[in-house]
């Protein structure tokens, strides 16, 4: 192992950069159309992103206190292990090598390639180039694939590079959203503010989808309630509690930030707030913007692109798409800058391949880097990270409840561990993130069977690649 340790770079507002540039990616962008076509109402669609808010806000703040305790490298592996077990620690790092993060950095990747192909079709995810026996393979997946290295690149070289990155970034792309916002309610020549509210709670959903020439057309809508409803809010949260991940990516880098006790908890509470806020008034803007039928079927759910048309009818295609590619590069350089870190400290516990436990000369996990890259950019290829997204959604959640546990688990095992921060609200508010994250993943199980047992399925296969690692050890 290298004598290099991490170097204290990264500050308070670095790291609200992190938390606030890793959470806003493609999704607000997009996932709002199927949030109304699984609600079919105004008030449900803003309800949705309020409750993903809540819960993100729990969390993060419940994170302060496990970050405050453990201010080292690796975040939410080191909690699950000194909570639980080493087991358990491990298979949420085999899941976030495996699928979460790089999904996610594959996801970011070839969605700024699908709005890259406003500018250049032919750098565009449907833009054939040729065939490796069965796998196709299109330019924007080699867009992609040349932008997480080129990111992975630039943080191989130190982290005051990936630092610039992220503050560049994130600045601008919350400067354009707050302006789209802002936009949306001054410029738009007609508001259907009135129209669409008219169905506060009232929940519709469409009875048939037709698939015609390729774009989502509107059939007639039915009313919705009860267990059904349910099944639809929950169904509906894949997309918001996928825009609104990676928020905890900052504790994953501890080991690099100045006071890390302070300022990981405050960062996470501030990022957090800050985009939770951003997203709703985004709604509530495409709610003035579009009316309801248009909010559910844009032209492949580009909401936001159909939003910025009513706003600057000349340019409003182009202004999101230099939005999305300036969100997602943003998005994906805090992605990576910050997973390296999991892998890392897993391989210093003999839990990762070994030369993952290495630093290079610029104080940075290289190889881990590079280890990442390679499993996001094969992710890329296979064209299958969409549907590993939605599975890992499911997952995401049971392992930030189990984490929140451990802040009980902590408590009674450890009590007289310093703890300069404590979990706001508890133990009211950590608790009712557990039921909140419970009811979703029931809700999952009973309507969208498809988007969990897959994830399940490769949390499981850790178990046994666990077993060999430690008897490799040993």
């Amino acid at each position: 192992m290298s004598n290099n340790s991490f170097k204290p770079t990264l500050g308070l507002t670095d790291a609200t950069m992190i938390v606030a540039g890793s959470m806003i990616g493609s999704g607000i962008f997009i996932v709002s159309a199927d949030i109304v076509r699984n609600t079919g109402s105004a008030g449900w669609l803003i309800l949705v992103w309020l409750l993903t808010g809540f819960m993100t806000l729990i969390a993060a703040l419940s994170y302060g206190e496990l970050s405050a305790m453990f201010p080292k490298a690796g975040g939410q592996y080191v909690y699950l292990k000194e909570a639980y077990n080493p087991l358990i620690g491990f298979l949420y790092g085999w899941s976030f090598f495996a699928v979460i993060q790089t999904g996610t950095i594959a996801a970011v990747g070839v969605a700024f390639a699908k709005f890259l192909a406003y500018l250049v079709p032919e750098l565009g995810n449907s833009y054939f180039l040729f065939q490796i026996g069965f796998l196709k393979i299109y330019s924007g997946q080699l867009v992609a694939i040349v932008i997480i290295i080129l990111l992975t690149y630039v943080n191989s070289r130190g982290v005051k590079e990936g630092k610039w990155i992220q503050t560049l970034f994130t600045s601008a792309k919350l400067l354009a959203l707050i302006g789209l916002i802002v936009f949306g309610f001054v410029l738009v020549k007609e508001s259907y503010w009135d129209e669409n509210w008219k169905t506060g709670f009232n929940s519709l959903q469409n009875k048939g989808i037709k698939d015609a020439h390729g774009l989502l057309q509107p059939a007639d809508w039915i009313g919705i309630s009860g267990s059904a409803l349910m099944g639809a809010i929950a169904a509906s949260m894949v997309g918001s509690i996928f825009s609104s991940d990676a928020w905890n990516n900052v504790t994953f880098i501890a080991g690099e930030m100045k006071n890390p006790q302070r300022n990981i908890g405050l960062s996470l509470f501030l990022g957090t707030l800050i985009v939770t806020i951003i997203y709703v008034s985004a709604n509530l803007m495409y709610l003035n913007v579009l009316p309801l039928n248009e909010l559910a079927f844009p032209t492949d759910d580009r909401v936001a692109v159909a939003a910025a048309n009513k706003i600057f009818p000349s340019f409003g295609t182009t202004f999101i798409a230099v939005l999305i590619m300036v969100s997602t590069f943003g998005c994906n350089n805090g992605l990576i800058l910050a997973g390296a870190r999991v892998y890392y400290t897993m391989a210093q516990d003999g839990l990762f391949f070994k030369k993952a436990a290495t630093l290079n000369k610029n104080n940075v996990p290289q190889w881990a880097l590079w280890a990442q890259c390679i499993v996001a950019s094969v992710l890329c290829l296979s064209g299958k990270y969409g549907d590993l997204l939605d599975m890992i959604s499911f997952v995401v959640v049971i392992f930030y409840a189990l984490t929140i546990w451990g802040i009980f688990i902590l408590r009674k095992k450890q009590p007289n561990v310093i703890r300069p921060y404590k979990a706001f609200g508890y133990p009211f508010l950590p608790l009712l993130y557990i039921i909140m994250g419970l009811a979703f993943c029931v809700l999952l199980v009973i309507y969208k069977p498809m988007y969990t047992w897959p994830g399940l399925i490769i949390v499981l296969i850790g178990i046994p690649i666990y077993y060999i690692a430690v008897g490799k050890k040993k």
